[in-house]
């Protein structure tokens, strides 16, 4: 899955810029064919891949607030989730944690006891 921008394309945009998405991807495809053809294009290492995330990874968890704001994000998509699938399994369970009557409160035996000094 990838993530699209929101940003919309300017008036003044020329060139590829100015290409819809689907043209430019076109494009873009036939590019990274040319340079595995060629055998000029770069393919990552286990060893490079593991560095540059380990740097990526250090870069954004310098930022507090950023950090932060990521779990409070998860936390509560988590709980939106594990709600949803609670209701999913005991759709009644609000019906059922409605408070009970007086007389539905005391069972017959309590009943009994208090009634005999």
């Amino acid at each position: 899955m990838t993530i699209q921008p929101i940003i919309p394309r300017m008036a003044g945009a020329r060139g590829f810029a100015a290409m819809d998405r689907k043209k430019q991807q076109e494009i873009a495809r036939r590019g990274g064919l040319a340079a595995q053809a060629l055998g000029t294009a770069h393919r990552f290492s286990p060893e490079e891949a593991r560095n540059a995330g380990r740097k990526g990874g250090e870069a954004v968890s310098g930022n507090r607030l950023h950090m932060a704001s990521i779990g409070r994000r998860g936390g509560v998509a988590r709980h939106a989730l594990r709600k949803a699938q609670r209701l999913e399994v005991e759709p009644n369970r609000d019906a059922a944690a409605e408070p009970l009557d007086a007389a539905q409160a005391v069972p017959e035996a309590d009943e009994r006891a208090l009634a005999s000094p």
